[in-house]
């Protein structure tokens, strides 16, 4: 899941993307409102974490040119504005969820989870792909009756791949679900990460195939014994 988080205070923003990451999550930080507004037209992004007091373009219009744009995206406001009447401007504005500073991690992360589960449609049945399975609620892999132990950029590959099992995933779709705009990474270490999943899928009944021209596809091997 890659999480665009738009927060001018540097430090506040550093700590939170490094919480994030370290739940899963790929993290784009962006300091101002008109460079955020850009990534939102150009990149792919499953959640934005907004701040409205921004330098060049406001939270409250980058929020306004998002859903102009028919974006459906979810979007938190986490804003030191807290009084009711900023709260219920900001929701009729097409924010989804809107948390105050200070505010604490844990809940933080609660509600990035659920307004995933509801952009995705209420839908917290596991993915299921062979002898893998991926449950969405606790964000972790089995194959088998076996947790997958996996690095972070390993989890972030195979879960856009179990998203899309049966049907290839191009290698670009991949590096933008695995890196942050501030990784200097050429896209060919999607590879690296592939082969490293391909070892860890071994013995089973499932497998990823490079299909030349159109990337890579997570498939169940019909014949295959189960892990």
């Amino acid at each position: 899941m890659r999480i665009l988080l738009v927060e001018d205070q540097a430090d506040l923003a550093r700590w939170l993307a490094r919480a994030l990451t370290a739940s899963g999550y790929v993290v784009d930080v962006i300091h101002d409102g008109l460079n955020a507004d850009t990534a939102l037209q150009t990149e792919p992004y499953d959640l934005v974490v907004l701040d409205l007091n921004l330098p060049r373009l406001s939270g409250k219009d980058v929020l306004v040119r998002l859903r102009a744009r028919h974006q459906t995206l979810p979007v938190l406001i986490l804003t030191a504005h807290g009084e009711l009447s900023d709260k219920v401007e900001g929701l009729e504005l097409g924010a989804d969820d809107y948390l105050v500073k200070p505010f604490e991690l844990v809940e933080l992360e609660a509600r990035l989870k659920a307004l995933l589960r509801r952009h995705q449609g209420h839908d917290n049945e596991p993915l299921r792909c062979g002898a893998l399975v991926f449950d969405k609620q606790e964000r972790l892999f089995r194959l088998g009756t076996e947790r997958l132990v996996l690095t972070r950029r390993e989890h972030a590959v195979l879960e856009a791949l179990m998203r899309r099992a049966g049907q290839p995933v191009n290698r670009e779709r991949l590096f933008s679900q695995v890196f942050s705009l501030d990784d200097e990474v050429n896209p060919e270490a999607i590879e690296i990460y592939i082969h490293r999943l391909r070892k860890k899928l071994e013995g089973s009944d499932v497998a990823i195939t490079t299909l030349r021209g159109l990337g890579y596809l997570l498939e169940e091997r019909h014949g295959a014994r189960p892990a």
